[in-house]
């Protein structure tokens, strides 16, 4: 079926001036609205300035090639099909345009007619959108945590074991990786899983009073002390306290924490009586605990105490098998916090979501999604739907070099963008703290 030429517009780009001048002329005759250019630099800008619904471009262009355009089209343009026309026809030449995205593959010197025909099975193809996606499985889970990967068996398999004790256990990984899942599969898969499970960032607790939301105090322990509080072991009594980034203790908590471990009872700020008490103490890091031991900001009896049971949880980058089940997942669960009908990735999305490296885990992804589904209309997710450090990038410098400083500030940027501008999460994989990452911010600014 040909498409009747209306007024769709046509991007055709060759470094041949007469090339372009004929093209041109047939495809205007036509009744298409054609623009033109005679490299990529300057058709990228007319591809952000006008509605592209074709681009037709050389292969072999200085600078540039035609192969660059042809994927920086596809990732920062949904809604515009690709022909690629060549005076240097070869098969390896025609597979690389079609795989990348090229829609036709025209060898120079071609007839109007069969120009003509590859415009109008282009743009029905672009008329008759392909509306087909990569199949993705039905969440799986376990107590929660959604998973089919070996990996993430090895790690339930692991639960389950750490939940028929009452063992300390240490559960380490990247940050986002689901520490936190992991230590509530434990206690709900456990004979304590009708008592109280007690969370605790101990970053997120100033030093100053860390002691004092863990262990309690009694009135008249400090100022401002005017009743007596429980503290969160307290809290647990019979259950388990879940201390996450344990590796952000001082040496004087750590001090605190061996002696509960090793006697069972807690003291209150301001009381010299200890208190006995029955919780299972779960703990978490992203950070190397024995390397800290080796730097000796982390006890070592601490730390052996701790690790009586180890459970690894793998960053998402090594769960391939898990990435569409959790997209899939996350994609319902907005969508209908959103009263959508469920959003889906097209083929393309999926595969780059495939190669991204998620330095921000499940937490990146779930926030990815979460965004895409607020701001999306359609029901397709497309690569050009994606942020820009996910997709395709040419860079138009005529030396093709950037400074270190250009790369650091847009890898900074790129961090933040992936966990959602969380300071905090972004200079742990930054490997800084937040008062560097606020002073490079800071000497972004313009």
């Amino acid at each position: 079926m040909e498409t009747k030429p209306g007024k769709e517009k046509i991007l055709i780009v060759d470094d041949s001036v007469s090339t372009l001048e004929v093209i041109k002329r047939n495809l205007s005759m036509k009744g298409y609205q054609v623009f033109s250019s005679t490299n990529v630099s300057e058709a990228i800008k007319i591809l952000e300035s006008a509605k592209i619904d074709l681009v037709i471009t050389d292969l072999k262009m200085p600078k540039i090639s035609g192969l660059d355009l042809i994927r920086y089209v596809k990732d920062n343009f949904k809604n515009s099909e690709i022909i690629m026309i060549t005076g240097y026809p070869t098969i390896e030449g025609a597979i690389k345009a079609v795989k990348i995205g090229a829609e036709d593959y025209l060898s120079k010197p071609f007839t109007d007619e069969e120009l003509f025909s590859a415009v109008s099975r282009a743009l029905e193809k672009l008329h008759q959108k392909r509306s087909s996606l990569k199949g993705v499985l039905a969440p799986a889970s376990f107590h929660g945590i959604i998973g089919d990967s070996k990996p993430m068996h090895d790690v339930f398999n692991m639960i389950e074991k750490a939940a028929s004790t009452s063992y300390t256990v240490l559960i380490t990984g990247e940050s986002g990786t689901g520490k936190e899942l992991v230590a509530r599969g434990i206690h709900y898969h456990s004979s304590r899983n009708s008592a109280p499970f007690i969370p605790v960032n101990c970053s997120a607790i100033p030093e100053t009073l860390l002691e004092s939301e863990l262990f309690g105090y009694i009135k008249g322990a400090f100022t401002g002390a005017n009743e007596s509080r429980a503290g969160f072991f307290q809290t647990a009594e019979g259950g388990t306290i879940f201390l996450d980034e344990i590796g952000d203790t001082a040496l004087a908590m750590q001090a605190k924490l061996l002696r509960i471990l090793q006697n069972k009872e807690v003291s209150m700020v301001g009381d010299s009586k200890p208190r006995k008490v029955d919780v299972r103490v779960i703990t978490a890091t992203n950070k190397d605990l024995s390397k800290l031991v080796g730097r000796q900001i982390f006890r070592e009896d601490l730390y052996y105490r701790l690790n009586v049971l180890h459970i690894e949880v793998p960053p998402l980058r090594e769960r391939e098998d898990d990435l569409f089940i959790l997209t899939s997942h996350f994609l319902e669960k907005y969508s209908a916090e959103l009263g959508k009908e469920k959003q889906r990735f097209s083929d393309r999305a999926l595969d780059v979501l495939k190669n991204y490296s998620w330095p921000g885990n499940i937490r990146e992804l779930e926030n990815l999604v979460q965004r895409l589904c607020l701001m999306v209309e359609q029901n397709i997710i497309d690569v050009p739907d994606l942020p820009d450090y996910m997709r395709f990038d040419i860079c138009i410098d005529s030396s093709g070099l950037r400074t270190l400083e250009e790369v650091q500030n847009r890898h900074i940027i790129y961090v933040l963008e992936s966990v959602n501008n969380n300071q905090s999460q972004a200079a742990k994989i930054l490997g800084i703290n937040r008062k560097t990452l606020r002073e490079k911010l800071k000497k972004m600014k313009p």
